[in-house]
């Protein structure tokens, strides 16, 4: 293709190169005839945590897909422990059964090493973390915001850079699950909420709630079927020991009935 151009009061004739490649040309050219080497990116908190994050060009279909399956790792995730304090026990629906289940996911990171974050939401207001948690060990953040995710909470997240999942337990559902839920997937982090250890006072709110967190990215789960995903195989050398917190089937907090008519959950 030829076209004419005016140069210093000249009219040029030059050939113009066809610059046009069908899609699958482009995609050949791009990932396999230039050099794929990473670029340095900082996009968000995690990226300059670890100094830098390699880049690597656009991923392809089947790459994108695998990107957000909601794979779990003991070895990238963390447990965030949300508000189970002693004020709220007479008022959050389900309020033991919740804490057990939290106790649970709680035991079951002790024996995989995840790092766990537990919070509290102004405790000299709303009391302690309850202790049949088992957290007594572990350093509480204190808040006033709804979401966990506190200058603090961020400092420690900043010196464990291999976090690419959060697992999300506690109350209320529709408040500080919510602000937190959000906040990490802001940041880029895959969240995994279990539904078996998150409620509120109100189960409007609570399955609200969980939809709402479904709509946003985040992954509905239950604790069994978390911990199963972290071990992976009857073969993994701590399956014997999360299998003992498993045995017995997670207390009941009428899941079920969110199962009832025409639930947004499952819409």
């Amino acid at each position: 293709m030829y076209r004419e151009r005016a140069c210093d009061g000249e009219t040029r004739t030059e050939e113009k190169k066809n610059t046009s490649f069908s899609a699958r040309g482009t995609l050949w050219n791009f990932y396999f005839k230039k050099p794929r080497g990473p670029k340095v990116v900082e996009n968000n908190w995690h990226d300059r945590a670890v100094g830098a994050k390699y880049s690597f060009p656009p991923a392809l279909p089947g790459e994108m897909a695998a990107q957000r399956i909601g794979r779990l790792s003991a070895k990238s995730c963390a447990l965030f422990l949300c508000d189970m304090q002693e004020k709220f026990r007479p008022s959050v629906a389900f309020f033991p059964q919740i804490v057990a289940v939290a106790a649970r996911m709680l035991q079951a990171s002790r024996v995989l090493d995840i790092p766990v974050i537990v919070t509290e939401q102004y405790p000299r207001g709303l009391g302690p973390t309850v202790p049949e948690l088992g957290a007594e060990d572990l350093r509480k953040f204190e808040k006033t915001c709804f979401s966990m995710l506190t200058p603090e909470v961020e400092k420690e997240l900043r010196a464990l850079p291999q976090i690419q999942s959060v697992i999300l337990c506690g109350i209320e559902t529709q408040a500080c699950i919510m602000s937190t839920a959000l906040d990490l997937l802001e940041k880029g982090l895959d969240v995994h909420v279990v539904a078996d250890a998150c409620s509120s006072r109100s189960q409007v709110d609570r399955l609200m709630a969980l939809s709402r967190l479904k709509q946003s990215g985040a992954f509905l789960t239950t604790s069994e079927g978390t911990l199963l995903q972290l071990v992976t195989d009857a073969k993994h050398p701590k399956f014997r020991e999360v299998q003992k917190i498993i045995m017995d089937p997670a207390p009941d907090s009428n899941l079920m009935a969110l199962f009832q008519g025409q639930n947004p959950l499952f819409t």
